[in-house]
């Protein structure tokens, strides 16, 4: 039997841009300063706005990166 063990590390960063009516927009990584698409499907907190911080995981999605998980942090 095999068992394959996926570690994923949360990343955090803050909210570049998000627009609520279109279910979309884009985090800036904490630590590489990279953007990071984002769809309302992966916002687990009842909602994000532009500045607020952020936790999330970054998965591969079809057109590149997402982030999933993402959770709004205690500023």
């Amino acid at each position: 039997m095999i068992i394959n063990f996926f570690y994923h590390t949360m990343q955090t960063g803050k909210v570049k841009f998000f627009n609520e009516s279109k279910g979309y927009g884009f985090i800036t990584d904490s630590e590489t300063g990279n953007d990071i698409f984002v769809h309302v499907t992966g916002v687990k907190s009842e909602s994000i706005k532009e500045g607020d911080s952020v936790s999330y995981l970054e998965e591969d999605g079809r057109k590149g990166k997402i982030a999933t998980e993402v959770v709004l942090l205690e500023n």
